[in-house]
């Protein structure tokens, strides 16, 4: 008995996955299908609200996102039902410059449901529904909160929904948003009735009207062998209009493979200006690490110069450095006099000035500098900027 029920609940199981997938295969086809159609219409006509193919379209598809969606769980535990444009609304948030917000905020459209059909009209216009789904999907964190297990947006068919709605992108649409269209009173109902026909394959000799005579004569009992005729043969109409379809398919599918150039054109143009940009952008780092690198190398040589010209000081006698000292900060203007010469010459000892040097003879000649000097040597040593130089060796030269 218990091996019995067991069958019986792995049976139901294999039942409700099998039609789960029977109803999304059959959701996706028929999608796949209305797409089709609405192709076809658009070239002999401006698709509108009127227009059958996109009346059956809208319903497919928001039959489509509505599949397996959640309810929402009101305060008292009980699920409201819930529309697609919920998900929408939170799913598309960030995409950018999207028609969310304008939806949100039509007077005219009230209801969830109504503010859906909205958003399919609006995007359809704006060529942007396949951008709207990727999108979507892509949140998936979102999705898996709004949707069940088993749900079309949470399978591998999305990406194939989204790869059907991009062929929408060629078609022109012209809808009105205060039409009948937009009541969300009334749940969405597909007709099938336009994918259930026969369509004869046109290797076929014979027509319908032909077959279904043969078959009624055949019936009757004054049917006899001697009176099947000569073999059918197309009269002049019925090749008309194979032709007529065939040359509907020729222009369909060469609309088809002018767009696809152009968006492989688009594409194309704009990864060799990403690949342009990129090379600036690495042209520009090598550049900044080159200057890096010279002014690197500029201030190692800067800092070793200073080093060598500070040990160079130290090395010097007491005597030598508070003179040198001295003639640096008191006696500038005297670099252009035998005696400022013969100064500056005994400082740096036959080398050229340098902005290095330099700045360290600034720092030396410092208010700080002067004052540790004058701590470690003799007064009697150091020449003051206040009175006369009484060395010998300080005294400048006036004649």
């Amino acid at each position: 008995m218990a091996s019995f029920s067991l069958g019986l609940s792995l049976s139901r199981k294999k039942n409700v996955l099998r039609n789960a997938a029977v109803e999304r295969k059959n959701l996706l086809t028929v999608c796949r299908l209305s797409v089709k159609t609405l192709i076809d219409r658009s070239c002999f006509e401006t698709i509108d609200d009127s227009a059958p193919e996109f009346v059956n379209f809208a319903s497919i598809l928001e039959q489509v996102l509505s599949h397996r969606l959640k309810g929402q769980i009101t305060w008292f535990g009980y699920e409201s039902p819930r529309s697609f444009w919920d998900y929408i609304r939170v799913a598309c948030s960030k995409v950018s410059h999207s028609c969310i917000c304008s939806i949100e905020n039509m007077e005219n459209v009230s209801s969830s449901r109504a503010k859906g059909r909205a958003w399919i009209r609006v995007a359809l216009m704006e060529k942007r529904l396949s951008e709207y789904i990727i999108a979507a999907l892509r949140d998936y964190k979102t999705t898996r909160r709004f949707y069940d297990d088993g749900a079309i947006v949470l399978g591998e068919e999305a990406n194939m929904l989204a790869g059907m709605l991009l062929g929408l992108n060629a078609i022109d649409f012209s809808f009105c948003l205060k039409g009948e269209g937009l009541d969300g009173n009334y749940p969405a109902v597909i007709d099938y009735t336009p994918y259930l026909k026969f369509t004869q394959s046109s290797d076929s000799i014979s027509s319908d009207e032909e077959e279904l005579r043969t078959l009624g004569s055949s019936g009757s009992e004054s049917s006899t062998p001697e009176n099947i005729g000569p073999p059918f043969i197309m009269d002049e109409n019925s090749w008309y209009n194979k032709c007529k379809r065939v040359e509907q398919k020729y222009r369909l599918a060469l609309e088809q493979k002018c767009y696809l150039e152009e968006l492989v054109r688009l594409r194309e143009a704009h990864f060799s200006e990403s690949v342009s940009q990129n090379k600036l952008l690495l042209q520009r780092i090598e550049d900044i690490e080159l200057n890096h690198k010279l002014e690197k190398e500029q201030l190692e040589y800067i800092i070793v110069e200073l080093q060598d010209q500070l040990k160079r000081f130290h090395s010097l006698g007491p005597l030598s450095a508070d003179a040198s000292l001295s003639q640096i900060s008191f006696d500038p203007g005297q670099s252009q006099d035998g005696n400022g010469k013969q100064g500056g010459s005994h400082l740096s000892e036959g080398k050229e000035d340098t902005p290095s040097l330099l700045g360290l003879c600034g720092s030396l000649t410092s208010v700080a500098s002067y004052k540790s000097l004058t701590s470690l040597k003799s007064s009697e040593y150091l020449a003051s900027p206040t009175t006369d130089m009484t060395s010998p060796g300080l005294t400048p030269s006036w004649t």
